[in-house]
């Protein structure tokens, strides 16, 4: 069992200096002179038109974040689904709970209009 140890190690070492690789060789093969052109503003092909600083509504960040919790519901809810014969009692009460906050926060932010787009 300890015959794992080290590959492990090896594999973990190189998930962490692997993903540097391609940066460190990004920095030493660009080009360093800036221009005017590289300092512009590149919409598309096109000349900038209007300002470049565009704010969003503070409800599309709200839809955003409520998007990624109940994603994150699903993600749980399949692997549950997929082993409820086997798991027992327990985690039938468990993802209830679970469920439970997930549709109290679901009626917090339909009241607290986050779900509007107007």
């Amino acid at each position: 069992m300890l015959i794992n140890y080290p590959f492990i190690a090896v594999f973990f070492i190189a998930s962490v200096i692997f993903p540097f690789i391609p940066l460190i060789m990004g920095y030493l093969v660009a080009p360093k002179r800036p221009t005017e052109g590289k300092k512009s503003t590149y919409e598309c092909g096109l000349e900038a038109i209007g300002d470049i600083w565009v704010q969003f509504r503070v409800q599309y960040y709200l839809y955003a974040i409520a998007f990624v919790v109940f994603d994150v519901e699903v993600v749980f809810l399949y692997p549950w689904a997929v082993s409820f014969g086997q798991i027992g009692v327990f985690a039938l009460i468990a993802m209830s709970i679970f469920l439970l906050i997930l549709v109290a926060s679901l009626i917090y932010d339909w009241r607290k209009g986050a779900l509007e787009w107007i």
